[in-house]
């Protein structure tokens, strides 16, 4: 089943554990938060919404709240010595869709629980099967102690060969 949503002036076409990219809409990363601007719902039997289909909505679970790349704006009039440069980011939220829903009903599923992250020292030792023994390092050669009577002689200095 798939959903045409319009969100931030865009349409989207979206099915469930879709990753998606739009303007920015409120809510924490975590959260559930639920779209109602559904202007198809495909599938068996496809409905088309006159502007939109009433009762129906999409689920969403944000991912990421960010800002896009840099676009520098630069103006430039020739002969008169303007120019103008002026930067801009557009913020952005990334979203996965969890559920889309119809006749007025309310999203069922939460989000999901982030996988805890293991140390670097435990995750190595899970990745080697934890039987395994590590080698130690080799240790590196000390440098030599330059403090004996051949460090203390001149350079000689260079200049042209006779």
């Amino acid at each position: 089943m798939f959903a045409v949503i319009k969100t931030g002036g865009k349409q989207y076409r979206v099915a469930e554990d879709q990753l998606l990219r739009i303007e920015r809409i409120k809510g924490e990363p975590g959260e559930i938060v639920q779209l109602g601007d559904v202007l198809v719902l495909g599938g068996d039997t496809p409905q088309l919404g006159v502007p939109t289909i009433s009762g129906a909505s999409v689920a969403a679970e944000v991912v990421q709240q960010s800002r896009g790349d840099k676009v520098i704006a630069f103006k430039k009039r020739r002969r008169k010595n303007s120019r103008r440069r002026r930067g801009h980011r557009q913020e952005f939220t990334l979203i996965r869709i969890t559920e889309i829903l119809t006749d007025g009903a309310k999203p069922s599923k939460t989000a999901k629980p982030r996988p805890e992250r293991k140390p670097k020292a435990q995750a190595a030792e899970a990745a080697e099967g934890g039987a395994a023994e590590t080698k130690p390092k080799a240790k590196k050669p000390k440098a030599k102690d330059k403090t004996g009577p051949a460090a203390k002689t001149k350079a000689k200095p260079k200049g042209k060969k006779k």
